[in-house]
């Protein structure tokens, strides 16, 4: 894809693997509209990403569990810049606790964060996209989308949910020259989880990682489609 003056749409773009991809697409000259929930931190970051050279960044507030807000947010992006090519879904939440000990609140709240807000803004972006004559969905999903682990039964099942849709939705749309690839990185040293960016944890991958193989994705040629990427730290720590 040709991105000087394409428009991608980054949820959760605030921070971590969000950021970096903006970043990243921003010194590619794309125009990168960021979403998140935290106002605050939505602003900083677009302070950030506007001291780059290339595209432009803009950013709204958005929960991608209210439909609503995902409706909107799709909106202001193309009244800002008239199109959509690129939408990556990285917005994500992980709660991790036993099925006895999790609420139904929390249980939700994974599901219809990590599931049901990339359907929202696949449903609001592909539309746009075929009038345009083609896209790029980019699905962030996780290991733990095909590995399951105790503690993790709602992250597990938010995930294999994410990868099945994904592939479901990559031959609905393929014709419409839109690809759907979905990225499964392990772990990477994020704020993701509660957990704290730490020298201590080096053997983790890190967001930009993630970024790059986002940018190699798009510069794939348009008949071939990488169409699931594992991504995993090349040295984890050896098993006592």
């Amino acid at each position: 894809m040709e991105l000087d003056g394409k428009t991608a749409i980054v949820t959760g773009g605030s921070k971590g693997i969000g950021k970096a991809i903006a970043e990243s697409l921003i010194r590619s000259r794309v125009n990168v509209v960021i979403s998140a929930r935290n106002a605050g931190e939505l602003e900083l970051a677009l302070t950030e990403l506007n001291d780059l050279d290339g595209g432009q960044a803009i950013g709204f507030p958005c929960d991608v569990r209210d439909y609503s807000q995902v409706k909107a947010l799709v909106s202001k992006a193309t009244q800002a810049f008239h199109r959509v090519d690129i939408m990556v879904n990285n917005a994500g939440i992980g709660i991790f606790s036993s099925v006895e000990e999790m609420s139904p609140e929390e249980f939700r709240s994974v599901i219809e964060t990590n599931l049901f807000g990339v359907y929202y803004c696949c449903h609001e972006a592909i539309p746009i996209m075929k009038k345009a004559g083609g896209g790029y969905i980019i699905n962030i999903s996780s290991l733990a989308g095909a590995n399951a682990h105790p503690r993790m039964a709602a992250y597990n099942a938010s995930k294999f949910g994410l990868n099945g849709f994904s592939e479901a939705l990559m031959q609905e749309v393929r014709h419409d020259n839109i690809k759907v690839t979905y990225i499964m990185p392990g772990s990477v040293n994020t704020h993701f989880g509660g957990d704290e960016p730490s020298s201590e944890q080096s053997w983790q991958l890190q967001p930009a990682d993630v970024a790059q193989v986002v940018m190699d994705l798009l510069s794939f040629p348009d008949r071939s489609l990488p169409s699931r990427v594992e991504l995993r730290p090349a040295k984890p720590p050896k098993k006592s």
